[in-house]
C-alpha cells in the first residue's frame, strides 16, 4: 500500500468507535503517526499496534487541552486533525427538552471548537496541517422517519465553521474542509437501521446498493489530510451513495 501519509502526524477523535475507528486504522495503514482519542479508554484497547491512545472529555476545555498535550509528547507535534468525535441526542422537538438540544450542540460543536483552538499553534508550527471535521447529509437535508432537529442544528454549525476555520488558516498553511457521510454502519447508528421504516428511507434515496461503512469515509479523510489535497480547502466532501444528488 502507498504510504500517502508518510512523514504526517495526526490526532484522531471518536476513535474509539465508528467513523473515528475507522479513520484511525486508515491513517495508520498509510503511514501517519496516531494520537487516537475517546472518551471511552476501554474503546481503544484494541487498535491496532503502534497507535498511540488517550481518554478526554472532548466536551471540555480541559479534555481537549490534555489530548492536544498528549499528542505533542507522543509525536511531537500535529499535522492532521480529525474531528471525529460527537455526542447527540435523537429527539422529536415535541420530547425534546432545552438539556437534549444543548447537549447535543455541546457534543457536535464545542467539541470541535474546542479541539480546534487547543491544536491550533501545532498546527501553525506545522505550516502544511489539514483539519478535516465532520459535517452530515442531514447538514443539507432531513431524513424521514430521523428525529434529528438538534444533530441538523449542529452539522450545520460543523459546516459554517469549517469554512470559517479555512479562511482563518489561510495564512499559517492550514487547510480545513469537511466531510458530509450518509447514513454510515456504525454502533451509534444500528439502532436507527433497526427501524423499517427508516432503513427504507435510506436506500430509497441511494444510488449505490449498499450502505455506507466506516472506511469509506475514512478513505476521504486520508485523501483531504495527504499532500494530494494541497489545492482542496474550505470544502465539504459529501461520501453519501449519492444521496444528496437527487
Amino acid at each position: 500500500m502507498m504510504a500517502r501519509l508518510a512523514g504526517k502526524r495526526a490526532l484522531i477523535t471518536g476513535a474509539g468507535g465508528g467513523i473515528g475507528r475507522g479513520c484511525a486504522e486508515e491513517f495508520a495503514k498509510h503511514g501517519a503517526q496516531v494520537m487516537a482519542v475517546d472518551l471511552n479508554a476501554g474503546a481503544l484497547a484494541d487498535l491496532p499496534e503502534g497507535i498511540h491512545t488517550h481518554a478526554a472529555d472532548l466536551m471540555t476545555q480541559a479534555g481537549a487541552e490534555g489530548a492536544v498535550a498528549a499528542a505533542i509528547k507522543a509525536m511531537g507535534g500535529i499535522d492532521c486533525l480529525v474531528n471525529a468525535a460527537a455526542v447527540a441526542d435523537f429527539l422529536w422537538i415535541e420530547e425534546m427538552e432545552l438539556h437534549h438540544w444543548q447537549r447535543t450542540l455541546s457534543g457536535e460543536l464545542d467539541t470541535v471548537f474546542l479541539m480546534c483552538k487547543a491544536a491550533w499553534p501545532h498546527l501553525k508550527a506545522s505550516g502544511r496541517a489539514a483539519i478535516v471535521n465532520f459535517a452530515s447529509a442531514n447538514a443539507y437535508v432531513a431524513l424521514k422517519g430521523s428525529p434529528a432537529l438538534a444533530h441538523c442544528a449542529g452539522k450545520g454549525g460543523v459546516l459554517a465553521m469549517t469554512r470559517q476555520l479555512a479562511m482563518e488558516g489561510r495564512g499559517h498553511g492550514i487547510r480545513a474542509n469537511s466531510i458530509a457521510p450518509g447514513m454510515i454502519v456504525t454502533p451509534a447508528t444500528a439502532p436507527v437501521l433497526e427501524k423499517p421504516e427508516v432503513l427504507a428511507a435510506v436506500h430509497e434515496k441511494l444510488m449505490v446498493d449498499r450502505l455506507g461503512q466506516p472506511e469509506d469515509i475514512a478513505l476521504g479523510a486520508v485523501y483531504l489530510c495527504s499532500d494530494e489535497a494541497g489545492y482542496v480547502t474550505g470544502t465539504d466532501l459529501s461520501i453519501d451513495g449519492g444521496a444528496l444528488a437527487w
